[in-house]
Formats: structure tokens, sequence, C-alpha cells
């Protein structure tokens, strides 16, 4: 079996490894920079001109699916959403609880929930955004069957929550063609639009947006 240095769902995430996950400042960084970059694509005009109603429904919500310890919710924050941060680890998410208080801020909730599963309205949100995390939701299924299912339930459930002409971009690493495929067909075949963006085109896997509307 080839040694990887990947973090494993979930056990590099809890206990001391998320004690350790929320101290590494490059991770920060990391986690920081490329949620930066997801707000960039939230613009992106290949998707079409922004709903100018969003502007009478101030504050805009955003979902941040797999929050983790909060980075890429503080960098929302400051942007000035109204922030609603989901994780299925209780570990991560105690984290993201200590930076919400030291932010003082109003526009941050947390609520323990496991993305496949979410408990939100139809029509809830003006965004919705992933790093690093929306690929898990596979992990516990092995037949391919469960993983075509799962995926397509999601991003069904998505489109029910997102507000028309919302945007969902998501950050994740496939780990080869069928596993872009797999992501990437659940969103088209459930009434989304939109196209990929490699960090390097060449690599089959890798760092991959996905940039998607309603």
């Amino acid at each position: 079996m080839v040694k990887t240095n990947l973090p494993k769902f979930p056990d590099s995430y809890i206990g001391k490894k998320a004690v350790e996950y929320d101290s590494l400042r490059w991770m920060e960084r990391n986690q920081k920079r490329t949620t930066q970059k997801i707000l960039n694509f939230l613009d992106d005009k290949k998707l079409g001109k922004i709903n100018h109603n969003f502007e009478k429904d101030l504050p805009l919500y955003i979902l941040d699916l797999g929050c983790g310890t909060g980075f890429s919710s503080e960098i929302l924050i400051n942007a000035g959403f109204r922030v609603i941060g989901v994780d299925i680890l209780e570990d991560m998410l105690s984290k993201a609880n200590n930076k919400k208080t030291k932010l003082k801020s109003h526009n941050l909730e947390l609520i323990l929930a496991d993305i496949s599963h979410l408990p939100f309205k139809t029509i809830s949100f003006h965004y919705i955004v992933s790093i690093s995390a929306y690929n898990f939701i596979t992990h516990y299924y092995n037949s391919q069957r469960e993983k075509v299912k799962i995926v397509n339930n999601t991003a069904k459930y998505l489109y029910k929550i997102l507000k028309d002409n919302g945007r969902i971009i998501i950050e994740f690493y496939p780990e080869n063609v069928e596993d872009l495929e797999l992501f990437t067909n659940s969103f088209i075949l459930n009434g989304f639009e939109g196209f990929i963006v490699k960090t390097n085109p060449k690599q089959k896997s890798g760092q991959t947006f996905l940039l998607l509307k309603k």
C-alpha cells in the first residue's frame, strides 16, 4: 500500500488532531487564501450577472459547508456576509465557536450537522461555499451506486435551499477523473449551470473549484 500524507477523514480532524489543525499557521493561511479566491469566483462573469434583488436582501446569507475550525468563516464575515457554518465534527466546530466568541460577531451561526443531511428551509441562502470538505460526503459509502445516490440527493437539496440566481462555489480534491465527474454530474443533473476551474489544469486530481449557479 502506498503511503500518503493526505489527511484521513475523520481521524485527522478529531481530538488532538483538531487542536493541531487549528494551530497550524500555514493551514490558516491556505484556508483563508482559498476562501478569498472563492469570494472572487462568486462574481465570475462567466456565471452571468448577480441578481440585483440581492441588494435588497441585506444582509446576504452564505452557507459554509464543512466550516471546520472557522478559518473560512472569518473571511466571509469580514466580507460582510451573515454566515451559517456547518460541520459534522464537534471537535472542529468547538474551535470555530472559540473564534466566534473572540470576534464577538452576531454574523456567525454554527450548526453541528452532516452536509448531506442539512436542517434548512427552502430558498434560505444567497450563496453556498465549501472548502476542502464536500468530497467527504461519500466517505462512508463503498459502492458506486451508494455514492451516486448521496451526491445526487445532496445536490438536489442544495438547489432547494439556494435562492434563484444564487451561486455555489466548491473547492475539493477529486481522486481521479471518475471522482470529478461524479460530483460535477450531480449538480448538472439537478438544475445547476457552471464550470470547473483547476489550479493545475494538467492534473487529473488536485485542487479543483466547481463554480455553479441556480
